[in-house]
């Protein structure tokens, strides 16, 4: 996997949600390749998203105080902050792909910050957003994710490269 990758809010929600086993060992494998390789990415935007979930929606939930850790530790997957470059970003997403606000937000702090891939369940798996590859993280496996370019096959010219002749 080469590229930074763009973590968006379900994937680290879903790694603290043991009524989903199959998503929290998915979003645990994800969370745990990113961390080592240090190319996981997020906004301040999922940080806010993932506290709001973990503390009021998750059954059973965490307390604020440990959803703050979480928050301390995530941070290290380098969050965007919401500014005026983010905004006219999303902006600029949200008109020429028709999505949802909320979403334009994510996918232009992505492309901020040179992501190659974003991962989310939220977004159609596969789709490709201004560059941005678009991968649902609990229908692929880790080992799954295939590059964004293949190496073409080895072409047999039938002339030889320009330049000067070879004296045999």
């Amino acid at each position: 996997m080469n590229g930074a990758v763009f973590v968006d809010t379900n994937v680290f929600v879903y790694a603290r949600d043991a009524s989903e086993k199959h998503k929290q060992a998915a979003a645990m494998a994800w969370i745990e390749r990113l961390w080592r390789e240090q190319r996981g990415r997020t906004s301040m935007q999922v940080l806010s998203e993932y506290y709001v979930t973990v503390t009021r929606k998750l059954k059973p939930g965490l307390s604020r105080d440990d959803a703050w850790d979480d928050i301390g530790s995530l941070s290290a997957f380098r969050s965007r902050a919401t500014d005026l470059e983010l905004l006219t970003a999303a902006h600029e997403v949200e008109r020429r792909h028709q999505l949802s606000w909320w979403d334009a937000l994510i996918v232009a702090a992505a492309q901020l910050q040179n992501c190659s891939l974003l991962l989310t369940e939220d977004l159609h798996d596969g789709a490709v957003i201004g560059g941005l590859a678009v991968m649902n993280p609990f229908t692929s496996k880790v080992k799954e994710e295939q590059p964004a370019y293949g190496v073409a096959p080895k072409s047999n010219p039938r002339h030889r490269r320009p330049g000067r002749p070879v004296r045999r």
